[in-house]
C-alpha cells in the first residue's frame, strides 16, 4: 500500500488544480488530485476546491460516493471557492442540498450597475474574532474572489468581505476550514493563508 499523502484535492470538477497544487508544491507539501474514498481517508489533510454550480459538483461528489464520506471526516478539511458552499448545508443556487458540515445556506449576492455579479477581484478580508487560517495577515488585506453566491455571517464566521453585502470569507467549523477567495491565487496573503492550514494539519 502506497503511504497517505500530506494533502489529498478532492477531485470536484471544474478549479484550477494545477494552481493550487503547485502553491502547496512551494509550500513543501506533497499532494495530488483523487476521487478515490481510500486516499481521501488516509490523506493527512483534505482541500475541496470548486468552481461552477453547487448541484453539478454535489452530483459529482456523489457520483464517487464523497458526499457521506466528507462530512464525517476526521483530518483537517479545508474548502475553497465552491468548496466552502459545499461544505454548508446547501445553496440558493438550483436550490441544492450540500454536505451540511454548518447549517448554513448560500444565497445570490445582490447585484447592482455599480457592483456587477459576479464578484470578481480583489477584495479585503476583515477579521472576525481569532482565526487560524488568517494568522499573520495583515487586516484589511486583500484577496482573489470569483463567485456568485455566498454564505451570510455566521457563528463559524472568522473571516467577512463585503460585496454589496457583507459575507462570510472565512469560516472554522471544528476541523473544518474554508474560504471564498481563492488562496491559491492571492499572491503571499493568500500562502500565509495556504501555509497556516498545513503547519496546522501536518
Amino acid at each position: 500500500m502506497a503511504a497517505a499523502r500530506d494533502v489529498v484535492i478532492v477531485g470536484s470538477g471544474g478549479a484550477n488544480i494545477a494552481s493550487l497544487t503547485g502553491a502547496l508544491q512551494r509550500l513543501g507539501a506533497d499532494a495530488a488530485l483523487s476521487t478515490d474514498t481510500d486516499e481521501i481517508r488516509a490523506a493527512r489533510a483534505v482541500i475541496l476546491p470548486g468552481v461552477g454550480a453547487a448541484a453539478d459538483a454535489m452530483n459529482r461528489l456523489r457520483s464517487f460516493g464523497l458526499t457521506e464520506l466528507l462530512p464525517v471526516l476526521e483530518q483537517p478539511v479545508l474548502g475553497i471557492c465552491l468548496g466552502m458552499q459545499l461544505l454548508a448545508a446547501g445553496s440558493e443556487e438550483d436550490d441544492a442540498d450540500c454536505l451540511g458540515v454548518i447549517p448554513e445556506r448560500a444565497v445570490r449576492l445582490p447585484a447592482s450597475p455599480e457592483l456587477p455579479v459576479p464578484h470578481m477581484g480583489w477584495n479585503r478580508v476583515r477579521r472576525e474574532g481569532d482565526s487560524m487560517l488568517l494568522r499573520g495577515v495583515p487586516e484589511g488585506a486583500h484577496f482573489y474572489f470569483i463567485h456568485s453566491y455566498a454564505l451570510p455571517l455566521a457563528q463559524s464566521t472568522t473571516g467577512c468581505t463585503e460585496y454589496g453585502a457583507e459575507f462570510t470569507a472565512v469560516f472554522e467549523s471544528g476541523n473544518f476550514f474554508a474560504t471564498q477567495f481563492h488562496p491559491e491565487r492571492s499572491s503571499g496573503h493568500g500562502a500565509t493563508v495556504l501555509r497556516n492550514f498545513l503547519e496546522y494539519a501536518l
